[in-house]
């Protein structure tokens, strides 16, 4: 990607940027709906078990080597890396997340390389940059990558507005960022409940959601909100963890 400026990002900022460290699940429920990987992604992103992943890892890896010109595969491929990121999150080791999203990134770029006209590639290569400010030294990795996240969302909802995972994304860009660097909590609620709208059965993006409303100081919709993730997904470890963090 390519950027003309960089900007300055004070130390007060930096501070607030690292709450991306609590973006563990910044990720899509699902590849391509004619992906063959499909059902078996969906199946690991609801159980976030590190055997499962990392078999799927390794069949994708396969699936490339005989198909290098697979934009889908790539893009599964970031996405799983991506929930492998989760599993080292919850376990606090932060350094094979890093590890994790920098593969992540590495894939989604070669997806995008191969079909720039993916918007859910551009949104999951959003998610992955904001992941990625935490887990380096903020004052460098602040003003280096929350441009990106705004940059790729962008051309995301320019690509299709009416993808839950392209409002979600944005919600996280608009919940995540400092306010002066157009943070704010009422239009991340504003892109989740659009995302909720066209999919209400996104168990993460009520999550967030969540998040949103616990950010705004709302203790009440807060918990409705995850009590409705819950409810879609009692058994997710993912969902389990950000639940107690709210409570």
């Amino acid at each position: 990607m390519r950027l003309s400026k960089k900007p300055y990002y004070p130390l007060v900022a930096i501070l607030a940027i690292v709450i991306f460290a609590l973006s563990s699940g910044a990720s899509f429920p699902l590849g391509a709906t004619d992906d063959s990987f499909a059902p078996a992604i969906e199946a690991a992103r609801k159980t976030r078990d590190e055997p499962q992943l990392q078999s799927l890892t390794t069949r994708l890896e396969e699936s490339i080597t005989r198909n290098a010109a697979d934009a889908v595969t790539y893009f599964d491929l970031a996405l799983v890396r991506s929930y492998l990121m989760d599993v080292y999150e919850m376990r606090k080791d932060k350094k094979a997340a890093a590890v994790a999203v920098d593969k992540a990134i590495e894939a989604v770029q070669h997806s995008i390389q191969l079909n720039d006209k993916s918007a859910g590639a551009h949104s999951l290569l959003a998610d992955l940059y904001g992941r990625k400010i935490p887990l380096g030294n903020a004052m460098l990795a602040g003003p280096k990558f929350g441009p990106k996240v705004k940059e790729e969302n962008t051309k995301a909802m320019a690509l299709d507005d009416k993808s839950p995972h392209v409002w979600a994304s944005l919600g996280r860009q608009y919940l995540l960022a400092p306010k002066m660097f157009g943070g704010d909590a009422t239009k991340a609620i504003e892109s989740f409940q659009k995302s909720l709208a066209i999919d209400p059965s996104q168990d993460e993006t009520w999550v967030w959601l969540a998040r949103a409303y616990e950010k705004q100081g709302d203790k009440t919709k807060s918990q409705g909100a995850i009590q409705h993730a819950l409810a879609l997904d009692p058994d997710s470890p993912w969902v389990k963890d950000a639940a107690n963090s709210l409570n």
